[in-house]
C-alpha cells in the first residue's frame, strides 16, 4: 500500500475513536445532568416542605408564651380582708411506660399506697400483660379525661378492664402492659403527694406539670363562681365569673419566634418577634364572704330539713344594687366539676330559673296601685271568697270569704280576690307598665352567664283573666334576681338599681375600674314605698310571714306559694309547689333585701313553713353581723 494511503487510514481510524469517545463522554454528562436535575427536582419540589422544617427546627425557635390567668377574690365587710376563691396552681399529671417496668406489681403498691388507693390482691391474666396501650399521644386527650378536677384513674375509659374495677386493679393492670410505651397514672396530683412519688425514684413512672384553676374556698356558692375546663386552645371559663369574664381573666398569649445558629444562640442579623404575654386581670366580688356563707349554709339545710328539690338564695343592697349573696341547692364544687350528675346543675338557679311567684309578687302590684292613687292602705272591700271571669272561677288560697278586708289585710290575708279588685281600679294596662318599670320580662343585665328574662307574654293578650292571674302572681315568670330588684325598688324609696356583683376589675397595669352604683329610674315615689312597706311589716307581724320575724327589728316581707305549671300541657302540676319569702330589713333603713325559694318541699307546700324560716334565720345573722342596733 502506498504510504500516503497508510497515513489516510490511520487518521480515519484514529478520528472514528475520538468521536466515540466524544459521543461516550457526552452521553456520561447527559446522564449525570439528569441524575442531578432529578436529585434537585426531589429536593426542591417534591420534599422541599420536609427540608424547611428540618432548616427550621436546627435554626428557628418558637414558642407560645402563655398568660397567666387572673385570681377572683371576695372581701369581708367587717374588716376589709381579701380572700381569694379562684386561682391557678401547678398540678402534676402522672404517667408510666410500662415497658420499662420491671415489678409491675411492686411498683403499683407504692404507688397506691402514697395516692390513698386500697390495695387487694389481682390476678392479671398473661394477655392482658401482653396488650399494648394507647399511644403517646393519648397523654392529654384520648387516654384520660381532660377535666382537671380529676384524679381518679378509674375514670380512664378501658375495654379491658372490668367497669367494677378498684383504683388499685386499674392501675396494676396498665403497668402491667409490658410492651406498652404509655398509660396514665394519676392527674390533678399536688406537690406534697409528687414529692413522695419523686422520692420513691420509680423506674418507668414519670410526670408533667400542668396549671390548673383551683377554688380554695369550700361551699362559696360554685354558680357564682362557674369553673374553667381544658380544650384545644387551652383554658376556657365556662359558667358565672368564669365565663361572664373569660377574656379578662384569661389574658392574652404571647410568642417567640428567632433564628439560632447551630449552638441555639440568637444570629444577631436573624429574625426576632417577640410578642410578651399579658396575664388576665383579678376581679374582686361585690359578695361578701361571711354573709355568702351563712347563706348557702342555711338554704342547703333548709332544703334537706324540707326534703326539696333545691332553692335559691339572694341578698342584696337596696340602695346600690350589690348582691351580697347568691346560693343554690345543690351546689357544686368547681374543683370538681365534672363529677356532677346532671349538667343542668351548672345553672344557676337565681337567674336563670323563671317561675311563677305566687304571693310575693303581691306587694309589686300593691306598690304600682298605691304609687297611682288608684288604692290606699286603709281602703277596703269585701271579699267572698271567690272571682268570676268570663267561665272561670277564682278562688283565694284558703278557700275562705274574709268579708270586710282593708288593702293591708289582702296582704296579710295574701288574698287573691283582693288584689283582682286592685288590679281593676288601677287597670291591667297601667299594671302591666308598672311591673315593667319594676324590670319584669328583660333582662337584669348582672355580669353572670346564662341570666334569663321570664316572661309577660300573657299580658300582651290585653285579657281580664291574665291580667287577674297575673295579680297574685300566676301566668308570668320572674327570676329571684327580678324579684330581688323588685323589693330593692320599693326598699330604696321607689329607686330601681342596677344590680352588679363585680366591685373591681384589677388590671395587671395597676389600673383598677371599679363599678358605680347606678339608678335605672324611679317606679314608684317615695310615699308609696314607705307605704307598702309598712303594709309588708303587718304581714310578718300578724300575717303569714311570722317566721320570717327578728325579734328587736320591724321586718317587711311577704310569703309565696306558688304552683308549678306544666312542661307539655296546660294547668298545674299536683302536689308540686315552690315556697318562697322576699323582704327587707329594718323596714326604716333597709340594709339588705333577701329572696329565699324553695323548689317542690315535701315537708308542706307552703312558703310560711319552708322559706320564711330560712330568711329569718339568715336576716337575724346579717342584722347581728352588720352591728346594726335593733330599732324596737
Amino acid at each position: 500500500m502506498p504510504v500516503n494511503d497508510k497515513k489516510r487510514s490511520s487518521n480515519v481510524s484514529s478520528d472514528s475513536c475520538f468521536e466515540t469517545r466524544l459521543k461516550y463522554l457526552r452521553l456520561f454528562f447527559l446522564v449525570f445532568a439528569c441524575v442531578i436535575g432529578a436529585k434537585l427536582f426531589l429536593l426542591q419540589i417534591v420534599n422541599a416542605q420536609f427540608y424547611q422544617d428540618l432548616a427550621s427546627g436546627q435554626h428557628d425557635v418558637y414558642e407560645e408564651l402563655i398568660a397567666n390567668r387572673g385570681d377572683i377574690l371576695m372581701s369581708d365587710w367587717k374588716d376589709g380582708s381579701e380572700y381569694v376563691v379562684a386561682t391557678n396552681e401547678s398540678r402534676a399529671f402522672v404517667f408510666a411506660e410500662p415497658r420499662k417496668i420491671e415489678d409491675p406489681e411492686s411498683t403499683a403498691k407504692s404507688l397506691a399506697r402514697i395516692l390513698g388507693y386500697e390495695i387487694t390482691d389481682v390476678f392479671v391474666e398473661p394477655e392482658v400483660q401482653a396488650q399494648s396501650g394507647g399511644i403517646f399521644d393519648g397523654l392529654f386527650t384520648a387516654d384520660f379525661p381532660d377535666e382537671e378536677g380529676s384524679s381518679d384513674p378509674s375514670m380512664v375509659d378501658d375495654e379491658s378492664l372490668e367497669p367494677e374495677a378498684s383504683d388499685y386493679e386499674l392501675l396494676l393492670t396498665r403497668l402491667s402492659k409490658e410492651n406498652d410505651p404509655y398509660e396514665p397514672v394519676a392527674r390533678n396530683v399536688p406537690e406534697s403527694t409528687l414529692n413522695k412519688i419523686l422520692d420513691l425514684n420509680l423506674t418507668g413512672i414519670y410526670h408533667v406539670l400542668e396549671g390548673v384553676r383551683s377554688y380554695p374556698e369550700a361551699n362559696v356558692g360554685g354558680h357564682v363562681l362557674g369553673f374553667v375546663s381544658r380544650t384545644d386552645e387551652g383554658m376556657n371559663g365556662q359558667y358565672g365569673i368564669e365565663g361572664y369574664f373569660n377574656d379578662f381573666l384569661s389574658g392574652a398569649n404571647g410568642f417567640l419566634d428567632i433564628v439560632t445558629d447551630i449552638g441555639g444562640s440568637w444570629i444577631g442579623v436573624g429574625k426576632r418577634d417577640f410578642d410578651p404575654a399579658v396575664d388576665g386581670g383579678d376581679i374582686l366580688l361585690t359578695i361578701d364572704r361571711t354573709i355568702q356563707y351563712t347563706a348557702c349554709k342555711a338554704l342547703s339545710e333548709g332544703v334537706e330539713k324540707y326534703d326539696a328539690d333545691g332553692g335559691s338564695v339572694v341578698v342584696m343592697d337596696p340602695s346600690t344594687g350589690r348582691i351580697i349573696a347568691m346560693c343554690n341547692a345543690p351546689d357544686f364544687d368547681p374543683n370538681i366539676y365534672n363529677e356532677v350528675e346532671s349538667i343542668e346543675i351548672y345553672n344557676n338557679g337565681s337567674i336563670f330559673d323563671a317561675y311563677e311567684p305566687g304571693s310575693v309578687f303581691k306587694p309589686i302590684v300593691m306598690a304600682a296601685a298605691l304609687d297611682m292613687g288608684a288604692v290606699t292602705a286603709s281602703e277596703t272591700y269585701v271579699d267572698t271568697g271567690e272571682e268570676k271571669i268570663n267561665e272561670y272561677t277564682i278562688h283565694n288560697s284558703d278557700l275562705k270569704a274574709h268579708g270586710v278586708q282593708t288593702m293591708t289585710e289582702v296582704l296579710e290575708n295574701s288574698l287573691n280576690t283582693g288584689m283582682i279588685y286592685v288590679m281593676r281600679k288601677m287597670g291591667g294596662e297601667v299594671m302591666t307598665h308598672y311591673l315593667e318599670d319594676f324590670g319584669f320580662g328583660t333582662l337584669s343585665g348582672i355580669e353572670l352567664d346564662s341570666e334569663a328574662t321570664g316572661t309577660l307574654a300573657s299580658l300582651a293578650k290585653n285579657s281580664e283573666i291574665y291580667y287577674a292571674t297575673a295579680s297574685y302572681g300566676q301566668g308570668i315568670t320572674v327570676t329571684p334576681l327580678q324579684i330581688a330588684s323588685a323589693y330593692s325598688a320599693m326598699a330604696n324609696g321607689g329607686w330601681l338599681m342596677q344590680p352588679y356583683i363585680v366591685e373591681e376589675k384589677r388590671y395587671t397595669d395597676g389600673t383598677v375600674e371599679d363599678t358605680q352604683p347606678r339608678k335605672i329610674r324611679q317606679v314608684i315615689d317615695s310615699k308609696a314605698a314607705t307605704t307598702v312597706g309598712a303594709m309588708m311589716v303587718q304581714v310578718v307581724e300578724n300575717g303569714h310571714g311570722r317566721l320570717a320575724a327578728v325579734d328587736g327589728y320591724y321586718v317587711a316581707g311577704k310569703t309565696g306559694t306558688a304552683q308549678v305549671a306544666k312542661k307539655d300541657a296546660s294547668g298545674y302540676e299536683q302536689g308540686i309547689t315552690i315556697g318562697s319569702f322576699a323582704g327587707f330589713a329594718p323596714v326604716e333603713d333597709p340594709r339588705f333585701v333577701i329572696v329565699v325559694r324553695i323548689d317542690h318541699p315535701r315537708t308542706t307546700e307552703w312558703g310560711e313553713s319552708t322559706a320564711a324560716p330560712i330568711f329569718g334565720e339568715i336576716a337575724e345573722f346579717i342584722l347581728d353581723y352588720l352591728e346594726i342596733p335593733p330599732t324596737r
